[in-house]
């Protein structure tokens, strides 16, 4: 079996004369978490539709659990759970009741394990109480939640969430996270579209970022982290003189601010140039008889890198 659960080459897709997704190469270890992220109209959302068919590309090749799509999508698709573009259900009809006519859609579920499948579904999704509820009494963080629910009906192979955690409150966006990582845990890949970047440091273990089309990074969490720099902040009432011990260091570019009580020097690392390590920094500041009150150096995080890769900022929830 192929270690990839989903294979890209060159995917791209055009709509007359502009491009959507442009010449991705996407690879989807098995039994990831596989956090899909970039700004909107980055082109996650036609890279989805894509993958599961629901859309034609107009170049390049894809494979879904090993095997070459849409040639296959028949037989594999059944193995495919999917959440895109926001769950849709017949209002007047309960939870469990709109489950079960999904399930009744699908020719290769049993009739009569339906009702065991709807309700394994609805609890791991924390919606046991509502299951008799019309879902148009439901909250939109309930229909996000059912709309997962249905993804998961029957044993999915491949999961593929679009902004999974859209309208959820703190409790559902636990429970959303919790479910994600359970689901991995028993063998299940995951692939989450979102722009909520704590979201995909707490759930995701390899991430690819889109910009404009374009892959532009793709990765383990640790190795995008790496390929970053890292901000140094420093403290002192001798301003001046810290950055002269900086520049002699090798730390250039150091901004200095007057606070009125004491100096706040910043200065940026970029990644690959060599200077010392954080506790040789201080021992030098001290020895050139700089006072110093405060001092971190930090590496770059996760927002910083995408933005730096992306050139946009992102919706972050801390």
């Amino acid at each position: 079996m192929t270690e990839l659960a989903i294979t890209t080459t060159g995917l791209t897709k055009r709509y007359r004369r502009q491009t959507a997704v442009d010449a991705i190469d996407l690879a989807v270890p098995r039994g990831a978490v596989y956090g899909f992220l970039g700004p909107n109209g980055s082109g996650k959302t036609t890279t989805i539709r894509v993958l599961l068919g629901l859309a034609a590309a107009t170049a390049g090749q894809v494979e879904l659990l090993g095997e070459p799509m849409p040639k296959h999508l028949r037989t594999v698709l059944p193995r495919v759970g999917a959440l895109v573009e926001g769950p849709a259900f017949y209002p007047f009809l309960s939870g469990a009741a709109n489950l079960r006519r999904l399930d009744a859609a699908d020719r290769d579920a049993s009739a009569g394990t339906r009702t065991v499948r709807v309700a394994q579904a609805l609890e791991r999704v924390g919606l046991s109480n509502a299951a008799g509820k019309r879902v148009r009494a439901y909250s939109l963080g309930m229909k996000q939640r059912l709309g997962i629910a249905a993804a998961m009906l029957g044993r999915r192979d491949l999961l593929v969430l679009d902004e999974p955690t859209n309208g959820l409150d703190p409790q559902g966006t636990r429970e959303v996270r919790h479910l994600v990582r359970s689901l991995a845990a028993d063998g299940t890949t995951v692939f989450v579209s979102s722009h909520l970047l704590a979201e995909v440091e707490q759930i995701c273990s390899h991430v690819g970022v889109m910009s404009a089309g374009r892959l532009v990074a793709q990765g383990t969490l640790a190795e995008l982290s790496a390929g970053g720099g890292s901000r140094l902040h420093l403290v002192t009432p001798d301003g001046a003189a810290a950055v002269g011990v900086l520049v002699g260091l090798g730390v250039a570019g150091a901004t200095v601010a007057d606070t009125g009580t004491h100096h706040e020097v910043r200065a940026v690392l970029p990644h690959g140039r060599a200077v010392p390590a954080a506790e040789d920094l201080v021992a030098a500041l001290v020895g050139a008889g700089v006072r110093v009150r405060g001092f971190s150096l930090e590496p770059d995080s996760l927002e910083d890198r995408f933005v730096a890769l992306t050139g946009e900022g992102f919706d972050v929830v801390r």
